[in-house]
Parts: structure tokens; sequence; C-alpha cells
């Protein structure tokens, strides 16, 4: 992964948690005429949609989470096989050697 598509997902990241935030600081009125309106309205169908966007968000935090772990996993398995290449190529120089082939 570059340094520019790591800096892109964390801003995405950010750009994620700043909605959710959003979301949160949007469900609370703290004026003292909504403490009254609750009283008269019924909140079961508003406390469903509010837990319901809550698991959601967290759904989308875990997902996002697996993925970016998924792409450091395979980002260090990749640079593992090619120091293993490298590794390889790095020895042939004494396996001439041990052949006679080396001027």
């Amino acid at each position: 992964m570059t340094e520019s598509s790591r800096s892109r997902s964390l801003r995405f990241l950010l750009f994620l948690a700043s909605v959710s935030l959003q979301f949160v600081s949007g469900f609370s009125d703290d004026s003292p005429n909504s403490k009254i309106s609750t009283k008269k309205k019924s909140n079961g169908n508003s406390n469903i949609w509010i837990k319901l966007v809550i698991i959601l968000i967290g759904l989308a935090a875990v997902g996002l989470l697996s993925f970016f772990l998924f792409k450091v996993w395979q980002k260090k398995k990749r640079d593992k096989q090619h120091a293993r290449l490298l590794k390889l190529f790095e020895e042939d120089g004494d396996l001439e050697a041990e052949l006679g082939l080396h001027d």
C-alpha cells in the first residue's frame, strides 16, 4: 500500500467518523421544550431508529477496520515474499563459485 493510498484511506476513515459524530450529536436536543415534547411522544419508534443507526455505523467501522487490516497483512506478505526472492538471487553468486562458473 503506497503512502498516498494510506493517507487517502485515513482521510476517508476520519470523514466517516465525523459523519457518524454528526448523527450522534443530531439526536441530542437539550432544549427545555424538548423534554416536555418527548414525554408526549412515543419514544419506542425513535429508539429503534437510533439503535439501528448506531448498529449500522458499528458494522461499517468493523468492516472498514477488517479491510484495512487485510490490506496491511497483504502488504507484509508481499514484502516478505519479495525479500525471499532477493535473498535467492543474492545467493546465486555463491552457487556460481561452487560450480566453477565464476571468473
